[in-house]
């Protein structure tokens, strides 16, 4: 059997999450970076000890929960903290990834997207992708849309816009683009035109594996491409 990686991403409020959802009604197999990242830093976990720390009780809920808006707020102005944070999170991200990915890989799925939100600004996953997409709507939308949705006023919509990389910017890395600065309808096409391109192409990032190396060595393939990814 043969499978391929595909990166999504996208920026904020340029509609992502409308994209993937057209996706899964699709029936494609879709692995979310955030709903991870939420996972790995619940109680008791690794990631929420070691990010208690560094950065102190203050950032708890009363249930115990990582408040991420109080952590997001010291990561926004300090670069440092922001680095320290992903190298406790990322590897323990990227651990869960596999996990779904090798999953998915076993129920013979022909590709797998990894929605991850800043896809284009790490660079480092790309070089795995067979394909990237890239939600885009143009900036004039993107501001009006985040300031309906979050009800900020424009300075500081424009502020959140600025601290990611461009969407223009990042169009120039994608080898696909969804353009959602329409309506709901044209967006639609373009997620099933572009799922029909994937189903029918015939390139793939993972080589074949013999079924009984998949089920003799799927330990050490997991522990393999764990260092892999994290080196």
């Amino acid at each position: 059997s043969t499978m391929f990686l595909v990166g999504l991403s996208g920026g904020i409020a340029s509609g992502k999450s409308t994209v993937v959802a057209v996706l899964r009604e699709l029936g494609c197999a879709v692995i979310d970076a955030d709903v991870i990242a939420r996972q790995v830093v619940q109680p008791h976990s690794k990631a929420h000890q070691q990010i208690l720390q560094h950065f102190g009780t203050e950032i708890l809920l009363e249930n115990g929960e990582i408040n991420r808006e109080a952590l997001g707020n010291i990561i926004f102005s300090q670069p440092e903290k922001r680095q320290l944070l992903n190298s406790i999170t990322h590897p323990e991200i990227l651990k869960e990834m596999l996990k779904q990915v090798l999953n998915y890989f076993v129920l013979g799925y022909r590709y797998v997207i990894l929605d991850i939100p800043l896809l284009f600004e790490t660079r480092g996953l790309t070089r795995f992708m067979k394909y990237t997409v890239l939600v885009y709507c143009d900036p004039p939308t993107q501001l009006v849309r985040l300031m309906k949705r979050s009800g900020l006023g424009v300075a500081e919509a424009e502020a959140r816009i600025r601290a990611q990389l461009p969407l223009d910017e990042k169009r120039k890395w994608a080898t696909h683009v969804i353009d959602n600065s329409g309506d709901w309808e044209s967006t639609r096409r373009q997620v099933l035109q572009l799922h029909a391109r994937l189903e029918d192409s015939l390139h793939f990032l993972w080589a074949r594996l013999a079924v009984g190396t998949a089920v003799a060595g799927l330990g050490g393939l997991v522990f393999l491409l764990i260092r892999h990814f994290i080196s």
